[in-house]
């Protein structure tokens, strides 16, 4: 009996490692573009993993195995997901390790193609991110305001800030908690032009007001009472049902704060450490409090790798134009700066790649992990929910932030010390165009569009040298 039930265990778990295979080999090779073009492959879970730090594709991909398969199918599908792109920036990590001072023209050429393109595919995913992410004028509002301060301004509390924001403010127009003193200001400001009434008729004003407002209040309490006595109740079958509690994911939660905080105390404190484990101690950081996805760990992997001199801001743009043509998560980029790191400074470069990886990827899958054991309980209140719709619309707005940001470091040419913007030739503003109308009303797939946008940077090469 405990054989037979043994083998029965372990045919389960081949069976459910075999279609977790099935469904997710062809990701980490097709899924071009970053999160926003990601989340339009999968669609509550995109709120929640942009709403924690790490990668966002990654932690959705993750949650998704984790409910249908369990912890050791989510980390299968998550192994599955990132490899692909992890191995080929290992392998640009030793290739650029090995390069001259200069490239031909030809190469910036490809590279800038590849940026615009790049550009077109994210901004098109924005648009169409929105449609669902906008569910009324307020959330329409939160996209919008998110969308420009993002690019305003930039710190690394800014980003989770808006997001925090964004949920705060749908929160508020919900529960109409402003809209008393809003209607107070406005009566105030009609009786002024008016004219001052009597005392009496301030006071019987006020009165009819109050009790206006309270029928209004008791109205749309009973409304919502209504629609939840009639709403049915959320059925999870038994085989999607999470298998741990709250308590196991605050606990996972817990520990790695703990963990956090020693990293972080002994790169502060350690006057001489080993330079791998600084790589990994900023990575960690970068990891834990990146929020937004792909497009928001680039500027932030500038200021921790090239910021410390590890790695020449030319070998930096050189890796994030071709990571835009890499499948996966942009994360995978990370793996570029380590391997390049160890290979400029006498170690091997299989050990940095391997730092950089578990260093920007844990904190995001076992902060969205922990999480999920937490979820379960927090998702029937009523004002979680009004927080996840202004989460989303502020998400995506960010995704408008991240078009404008690679947008203007798109263009690399020789003797470039840092990206210039695409706007700078007009053939790039054409090749972002043509990605965005081609995926947009001629369905053209993502990486046939990477494909083309290297394809004109060639042209353009050409048809300038000629």
């Amino acid at each position: 009996m405990v054989v037979g039930g043994w083998e029965n265990a372990v045919r389960r778990a081949a069976d459910r490692g075999l279609q977790t295979l099935k469904v997710n080999w062809h990701l980490g090779f097709t899924s071009f573009g970053g999160p926003p073009v990601h989340f339009k492959i999968y669609q509550e879970l995109f709120s929640v993993a942009q709403a924690l730090s790490g990668p966002g594709s990654t932690k959705m991909l993750y949650c998704i195995n984790l409910i249908h398969g369990g912890v050791l199918e989510a980390i299968f599908a998550f192994l599955i997901w990132s490899l692909p792109g992890c191995f080929g920036m290992f392998g640009l990590s030793i290739g650029v390790s090995n390069i001259g001072d200069t490239l031909p023209r030809a190469v910036y050429a490809l590279l800038s193609g590849l940026n615009a393109a790049t550009v077109g595919i994210i901004a098109l995913a924005a648009v169409e991110l929105s449609d669902k992410a906008i569910t009324d004028q307020p959330t329409r509002l939160v996209l919008s305001i998110t969308a420009a301060a993002g690019m305003l301004y930039n710190a690394l509390w800014y980003f989770p800030a808006l997001i925090v924001a964004g949920g705060c403010c749908i929160v508020i127009c919900d529960y109409r908690w402003l809209h008393r003193p809003v209607r107070a200001v406005k009566n105030t400001i009609l009786r002024v032009r008016r004219g001052i009434p009597s005392e009496n008729e301030n006071i019987q004003g006020a009165e009819t007001g109050a009790d206006n407002l309270n029928n209004s209040t008791i109205a749309l309490r009973e409304e919502e009472g209504t629609e939840q006595r009639h709403e049915e109740p959320r059925v999870v079958p038994q085989e999607y049902r999470l298998n741990f509690s709250w308590k196991s994911g605050t606990a996972i939660i817990a520990v790695f704060l703990v963990s956090f905080t020693v990293v972080i105390v002994l790169r502060a404190t350690l006057t001489d450490a080993p330079l791998l484990y600084k790589l990994f101690a900023n990575l960690y950081l970068a990891g834990t409090i990146i929020f937004g996805g792909g497009p928001v760990v680039i500027p932030l992997l500038r200021e921790y790798i090239v910021a410390e001199g590890w790695v020449t801001p030319r070998d930096f743009l050189i890796g994030l134009a071709i990571a835009q043509a890499f499948p996966g998560p942009n994360f995978n980029f990370a793996v570029f700066l380590g391997g390049l790191t160890a290979a400029n400074n006498g170690y091997p470069a299989i050990a940095g790649a391997l730092i950089a990886y578990l260093g920007i990827f844990v904190p995001g899958m076992v902060l969205v992990h922990g999480t999920m054991g937490v979820w379960g309980v927090l998702r029937s209140r009523r004002w979680i929910k009004s927080a996840v719709r202004g989460i989303n619309a502020g998400a995506v707005g960010l995704i408008y932030t991240a078009v404008y940001r690679i947008w203007q470091v798109g263009y690399i040419d020789q003797g470039f010390q840092s990206g210039k913007s695409l706007a700078d030739d007009p053939w790039w503003v054409v090749v972002t165009a043509t990605a965005f109308v081609g995926g947009r009303f001629f369905g053209v797939a993502p990486p046939l569009a990477i494909l083309l946008g290297a394809s004109l940077g060639l042209l353009r090469y050409g048809i300038v040298t000629a």
